[in-house]
């Protein structure tokens, strides 16, 4: 009576493995596109602002939602 159940047999089902294609992708390489100048502008004040510490909180930036939209509660 100790027969097998074939659907037991197999329990490397979830197994992960590598995948096999090669993707030609180095962990340094940029691949560059050319971006819209306003968008570049943006980025660049973005970062300037950041460095200077001109930013808020999540907390803050959700009070600032709230008392705008107060439908969004």
């Amino acid at each position: 009576m100790n027969k097998k159940n074939p659907s037991h047999e197999k329990k490397d089902i979830n197994k992960v493995e590598e995948p096999i294609t090669d993707y030609n992708v180095e962990k340094n390489t940029v691949q560059e596109e050319e971006l819209h100048p306003v968008l570049v502008k943006l980025l660049e004040k973005s970062i300037k602002n950041h460095k200077e510490g001109n930013v808020i909180s999540h907390e803050e930036a959700l009070r600032r939602i709230k008392e705008r939209y107060p439908f969004l509660k």
